[in-house]
């Protein structure tokens, strides 16, 4: 169960002992280390993060708003608070109605506190989702431990772009195979599945086109549809090292 202590947002009128509520939105400058009192089952950062910071504490923001580079983008996930980060920020601050000033605060960490599981997974998907091949993610053309932190970042881009379209539910279809599982459904020996950053998505309320044309803004540089062969009844995401879009029937 996640357990979280929030920041108390109140001030006291020199003089008057009155207390007065700070805006619930706002990410004030810099604040001290030991001022951000929060318990995460997760993760739980412990500083105010801005552009010049670095560490691990910055990558695991980044995983996070990796859905929100802007249109074509892929946010690079390498640990450095640079002008790339902080445009991912804003755009996840004006999502979810926080002051979009690109430092990450107590209340950017508060919303990802609360839309995270105790896994790391964001709460509305889950690894049994993106893997449903085997237990282990084992088989794959990459070590386990590195297949199932792919699918980590696909899943937070997927909950950027479910909130972008509603926050209507992504129907999703598979995610991560084994050399096994990948020839047992005739895949490509090229697929990104294989790597467990891949996820074939259904139609939902969306539509394949729909959901095709959204991938677009959240960081997903290969994006397969219909009018791509073998793609007429699924979209396919993923991440790959140059960008590779087709859904010509999308007009992608």
């Amino acid at each position: 169960m996640r357990i979280r202590f929030l920041l108390p947002m109140l001030a006291l009128v020199a003089g008057l002992g009155t207390a007065v509520a700070t805006p619930a939105a706002a990410d004030p400058g810099p604040v001290a280390a030991g001022k951000v009192s929060v318990a995460d089952a997760c993760y739980s950062w412990g500083r105010t993060l801005s552009e010049g910071a670095s560490g691990e504490d910055v990558r695991q923001l980044q995983i996070r708003v990796a859905g929100y580079p802007g249109y074509g983008g892929v946010l690079a996930l390498d640990g450095q608070f640079g002008a790339g980060t902080k445009a991912a920020v804003t755009r996840f601050q004006q999502a979810y109605g926080l002051a979009a000033d690109g430092i990450a605060g107590p209340a950017t960490f508060s919303k990802l506190y609360a839309l995270q599981d105790d896994d790391c997974t964001p709460i509305n998907f889950t690894y049994a989702e993106l893997n449903r091949c085997n237990s282990d993610w084992s088989g794959g053309n990459v070590p386990p431990a590195t297949a199932k932190a792919n699918a980590l970042v696909s899943m937070w881009k997927l909950q950027a772009m479910r909130h972008a379209m509603g926050d209507r539910p992504i129907d999703v279809n598979g995610g991560f195979r084994s050399v096994a599982c990948n020839n047992a459904v005739g895949g490509a020996t090229n697929s990104r599945h294989l790597y467990g950053d891949a996820v074939d998505l259904g139609a939902g309320s969306q539509g394949f086109c729909g959901l095709a044309k959204q991938a677009r803004n959240h960081g997903f540089a290969e994006i397969l549809g219909p009018g791509y062969p073998g793609h007429n009844d699924h979209t396919h995401v993923a991440h790959r090292s140059t960008r590779f879009w087709s859904a010509s029937s999308c007009g992608i």
